[in-house]
């Protein structure tokens, strides 16, 4: 636990070289993967990274609770207290990730606030993490076999690093260096602050800073900033006035349904499962948004060093392949698709610039079932879709 101690010196708000060397390198190396970081005190945290950037962050401290905050911050509209979730569906490292992209494929959240949600976890994650690595040594490993395909706009990994590293400093400069925003407030000397503050302001702490609301909670419920928070409670924590303690985390409400003299109904396929190929953010939101809101399933691959693993793991029902790739072509993944059995029977739909007849056949040859030129359109998408999928 950490606390605020008189006369203790700030450490630099730096991440020690190593770990930052570590994920300097999953930058400049394009590393596609899980980065695990693990402390000495059995924290650990998982970042998952697409071609180098960042896509997504889980553990630390207080998950649920984070991910609780997240969502009333900003995507008030969903009521998490009545969420159907099943034990399958909060018991994989990334099941937060999992749960904001089926909001976001069920229309419930927007784009922008999923990429919100993205952003701000990670951050989070990131500053907790150089809070604790300066008290604990860490460790890391990668699990390259592990990837998650970003759904929002990425944030570079520079970037992120830059704004937590300004967070820290920030927070240290302001005598919080020692001081984990995962902590919850209590009361401790209820007649002591009574006498040092109005009433108004006494009946707010102790209605708020009652053991039960981390810090971070705190900033959300009073819609202010956590270091505001911290600093405006610190003197009354140095004083012994407030006490800062432990919590335990939050999970979310599953429900088990068991009846067995229940007749059930027999379980419906699973909807068509689309893949998408290629490097263009505009193409995958566009694709997204069409495939979607016609009820089916996508998935965008962008890293196309990884393409092939990722259509093996999830055996798409129809795979939209660009033509123009980076390193590679649609051509030559067509025809490595073809020499697999998996994908044999497989609909490819060449993504083209033009409709010169040269192209067609050439996609042809490779074994390419049909071909879409530009410009894209939704009539073009589905009408090829439906087509080949039933």
């Amino acid at each position: 636990m950490l606390i605020k101690g008189k006369n203790m010196s700030h450490p630099q708000p730096l991440v020690p070289d190593k770990l930052m060397n570590e994920f300097k390198n999953c930058t400049e190396l394009q590393y596609s993967g899980k980065l695990i970081i693990k402390s000495t005190k059995v924290t650990k945290w998982n970042f998952y990274y697409q071609s180098g950037q960042i896509v997504w962050a889980t553990g630390g401290t207080h998950p649920f609770r984070r991910w609780r905050r997240q969502m009333a911050q900003y995507c008030p509209e969903i009521d998490l207290e009545n969420m159907q979730l099943r034990s399958q569906d909060v018991s994989i490292d990334y099941w937060d990730y999992r749960l904001l992209e089926s909001l976001h494929a069920q229309w419930k959240i927007k784009h922008e606030q999923m990429h919100a949600v993205v952003e701000n976890t990670i951050a989070e994650l990131l500053f907790d993490l150089v809070q604790q690595a300066n008290f604990s040594s860490v460790n890391s490993d990668r699990h390259p076999e592990i990837i998650l395909q970003a759904s929002t706009n990425l944030v570079s990994a520079d970037k992120y690093f830059q704004l937590v590293q300004e967070s820290w400093k920030n927070w240290s400069e302001a005598g919080l260096a020692n001081l984990s925003p995962n902590l919850a407030p209590i009361v401790h000397k209820a007649e002591q602050l009574q006498q040092q503050v109005s009433s108004c302001v006494y009946k707010n702490f102790v209605t708020f800073i009652n053991g039960k609301y981390t810090l971070l909670d705190l900033a959300v419920k009073m819609k202010q900033s956590v270091l505001l928070i911290s600093r405006s409670l610190l003197p009354y924590i140095d004083k012994g006035i407030i006490e800062l303690v432990e919590v335990p985390d939050l999970p979310l409400r599953v429900i088990e349904v068991k009846d067995n003299h229940r007749i059930t109904k027999p379980k419906a396929p699973p909807l068509p499962l689309l893949a998408c190929v290629n490097n263009s953010p505009q193409i995958s939101e566009m694709l997204e948004k069409i495939i979607i809101h016609n009820g089916l399933r996508l998935i965008n691959i962008q890293d196309v060093a990884h393409a092939l693993p990722i259509l093996i793991e999830n055996k798409p029902d129809l795979i939209f392949l660009d033509l123009v790739l980076p390193v590679t072509s649609g051509y030559e993944i067509c025809a490595q698709l073809r020499r697999i059995s998996l994908f044999a029977n497989t609909p490819i739909i060449i993504l083209t610039d033009s409709d010169r007849p040269l192209d067609r056949v050439r996609a042809k040859v490779v074994g390419s079932t049909d071909s879409i030129a530009a410009p894209l359109s939704a009539d073009k998408i589905m009408s090829v879709v439906r087509k080949y999928v039933q």
